[in-house]
């Protein structure tokens, strides 16, 4: 999600909630994202995983930014959405894993713990290194809008 405010482009990033980000800040936002299998529609999949992770279904047109691959391999499918998303209307998932590690213990962490715009200058150094194509492809995308 993308949005113009007092000029400057900005746009929605999520933390990951857990204990693993806890402490993570830099190279650690991303956009809100998830896992789908090989005949879900990857807009189809990005909207339900934006309703996942923040609680709220996006409304409106929504733009393909193409595909990255993340360091560990994993593919993202990114869409561009313009709007003005309230961070405090934001109501997480949560997963449940093992923690501490086998202790057998199991626990819920919300999927994401904070959300914020960003300018782009700071969005890039908080936002997970591969995910930073997605920024200069907005960009462009944006400037190319009459």
């Amino acid at each position: 999600m993308y949005r113009r405010f007092q000029g400057r482009l900005q746009v929605l990033l999520a933390h990951p909630g857990g204990p693993f980000w806890a402490r993570k800040d830099a190279g650690a936002w991303s956009i809100p994202k998830g896992e789908y299998g090989p005949e879900e529609d990857t807009l189809a999949a990005a909207q339900r995983e934006f309703l996942e992770e923040l609680g709220i279904v996006p409304q409106g047109q929504c733009q393909p930014l193409g595909e990255v691959t993340q360091k560990g391999g994993k593919v993202v499918t990114a869409f561009a959405l313009q709007g003005d998303l309230d961070i405090d209307a934001i109501v997480p998932g949560t997963f449940e894993m093992e923690w501490p590690p086998k202790s057998g213990r199991r626990q819920r962490f919300p999927e994401v713990d904070r959300a914020a715009w960003f300018d782009l200058d700071e969005a890039r150094s908080k936002i997970v290194p591969a995910q930073a194509a997605f920024l200069d492809r907005l960009v462009a995308l944006v400037s190319a809008k009459p």
